[in-house]
């Protein structure tokens, strides 16, 4: 149902950081004259976790404000103004609402623990005649459409996959028009730099196998230059498991975690490809990709907040170790494997590390070391440029065989290393980096 058209609708932003394919834009431009948008840098995403790590390091925390800064710009063109601040949203969101008279919040729905916190605090802190409109925006399925209810889903990747193959369609966007300006509004809010979210600025490494800019239009030049300057998604499969260069995998992944570009648009042009290029194997499994990324988000809400807890959802008791000098040793690259050293030194270096290097270093820590897989997922999502909630703890939980594995697998890292860096020259060219 519409909204009055004299209103002025807010739109929260949080890991939907776009403004192409934005349900929650899309949803709001359509009930609304104007529309004002706001984002916060929560301070207590740069704390320390109980695990000891700061929740987001200095990577993703520069590519967010990239991000961020790419927003403001792209909403600017349909006459939307981005308030920027760094405190808390239930501190800042009632001020707006106090200034603006909104009666609809609209946002992107979230279910993990620490983002439904906020969003309880927020709504305690504002008058119930606020309407808060949530909206599923994160998929490729869309919850409403894959015909399981959360406590159907299967506890097994392969049959999740064929039922939603079978019977699920991937939507359409819905386009986005510009919206009438509000010639009074003000905004001096300044996106924060890196000094002032607590960071030293850098330079990214010039080794790097990820060194994109943040922001919606960097992620849709690269699914431009990707898909239909190179063609590399024709060979997708084949380097998927590359560990050096920017080009063996699509690293879409990071846009992805915060929302600047969606699923679906990667979805989309990949059928686009097919249609006018090629159609294989490998244009096959960047969706297949996408929809294991599907895969965890529904686990994590089937299971809540079980994804965080040391039994997984398998509830399986492990002795499980917390030894502080075997977990420094991993972090710094002292193991005794040279393969799991070179991705970890990549990591501090450059806050990337390719999927074959994830799995096995993973591997090491929970079922070599026996360590609390917990520690080594918190270290991840503080390093990591493209951390994703579900994504990562899915993983962590799989690879620690207390998730949706039922192989319960352990990676021989002597072997992979044989297979995906025979020459060592992976192991080679982040071994001779100096850590500190």
């Amino acid at each position: 149902m519409q909204e009055t058209q004299n209103d002025i609708g807010l739109v929260w932003f949080r890991n939907d950081l776009r403004v192409q394919d934005n349900s929650v834009l899309a949803t709001a431009i359509k009930n609304h004259k104007s529309i004002i948008a706001c984002y916060c840098f929560d301070p207590r995403h740069y704390d320390v976790s109980n695990f000891g790590f700061k929740k987001t390091e200095k990577y993703r925390a520069q590519f967010l404000i990239e991000t961020i800064e790419n927003l403001k710009v792209n909403l600017k063109k349909i006459n939307i103004e981005l308030f920027v601040f760094n405190k808390a949203p239930e501190i800042i969101i009632p001020l707006l609402v106090e200034n603006y008279d909104f009666k609809s919040i609209y946002l992107q729905k979230e279910w993990t623990s620490e983002e439904t916190q906020v969003l309880e605090h927020l709504k305690s802190s504002l008058h119930n005649g606020i309407k808060f409109k949530e909206y599923y925006d994160q998929f490729l399925f869309h919850p409403e459409d894959i015909k399981m209810r959360f406590d159907e889903i299967p506890n097994v990747f392969t049959v999740f996959r064929k039922k939603v193959e079978k019977h699920v369609s991937v939507r359409i966007s819905e386009d986005i028009h510009s919206v009438e300006k509000i010639e009074s509004l003000k905004n001096d809010t300044q996106i924060p730099n890196l000094e002032d979210l607590g960071f030293a600025l850098f330079e990214v490494h010039p080794k790097s196998a990820f060194s994109f800019k943040g922001g919606e239009d960097s992620a849709l030049a690269r699914l431009n230059d990707y898909f239909f300057e190179t063609k590399k998604i024709g060979v997708y499969k084949k380097t998927r498991n590359g560990l050096i260069g920017t080009d063996f995998s699509s690293k879409f992944s990071a846009w992805l975690a915060n929302g600047s570009i969606s699923a679906r648009t990667i979805y989309w042009n990949v059928i686009k490809f097919e249609e006018n290029h090629l159609k294989n194997e490998s244009t096959y499994w960047l969706i297949f990709e996408l929809i294991w990324r599907d895969y965890f988000k529904y686990i994590s809400l089937k299971h809540q907040n079980d994804i965080f807890k040391i039994e997984g959802i398998q509830h399986k008791d492990y002795d499980w170790k917390s030894n502080q000098r075997e977990v420094q040793k991993w972090i710094n690259g002292e193991t005794r494997s040279n393969f799991v050293n070179a991705n970890m030194i990549e990591l501090k270096k450059t806050g990337w590390m390719s999927n074959r290097g994830r799995q096995n270093v993973a591997s090491f820590f929970a079922k070599e070391l026996f360590l609390d897989w917990r520690i080594g997922a918190a270290y991840f999502e503080s390093m990591l440029i493209d951390y994703d909630v579900h994504s990562n703890y899915g993983n962590w939980m799989y690879v620690a065989g207390v998730g949706n594995d039922p192989r319960n697998r352990k990676f021989n890292v002597d072997l992979q290393a044989e297979r995906y860096d025979s020459k060592g020259k992976f192991q080679q060219m982040w071994l001779q980096e100096t850590l500190f």
